[in-house]
């Protein structure tokens, strides 16, 4: 069997819907998200990557979002090890890509991220309530 060398990994809390109103109530559109529960989500990429066509040096990152009801900003930071937003420094920010927000086809109970592969890298699947967003990233 091949196994092929990982890009990345993403670590996050998984907070769950429980009937609340998600998006532009528990989570404020217009405001820096720590993208999860408790500590802010990090990505670790295992090589240089590009996301959204722009170089990313391999190594641990931050992901933010700024939710908003047709697009989210999905920050990429080089600060690591935070809790929540409190501490989000943009001066820090490696890379902002704008992804269109798009509609599931049922309701998401937890939060997920998932890797869909790609010839070329893998999209970055963010999952909520009745959203997603989708973030490219391939091998340089």
């Amino acid at each position: 069997k091949v196994t092929e060398p990982l890009l990345a990994r993403v670590i996050y809390g998984r907070p769950q819907k429980n009937g609340r109103n998600v998006f532009g109530d528990l989570v404020e559109y217009g405001k820096v998200w720590r993208l999860g529960a408790n500590e802010a989500t990090e990505i670790e990429f295992y090589k240089d990557v590009k996301v959204d066509g722009k170089k990313i040096a391999k190594g641990r990152y931050t992901l933010y979002a700024i939710p908003n009801p047709d697009s989210w900003t999905l920050i990429i930071n080089k600060d690591t090890d935070t809790w929540g937003a409190f501490r989000y420094n943009e001066k820090n920010d490696v890379q902002r890509i704008v992804l269109p927000v798009r509609s599931t086809t049922k309701m998401v109970e937890t939060l997920s991220m998932t890797c869909n592969k790609k010839s070329n890298g893998f999209d970055l699947v963010i999952a909520w309530d009745t959203k997603q967003v989708s973030m490219p990233v391939s091998v340089k």
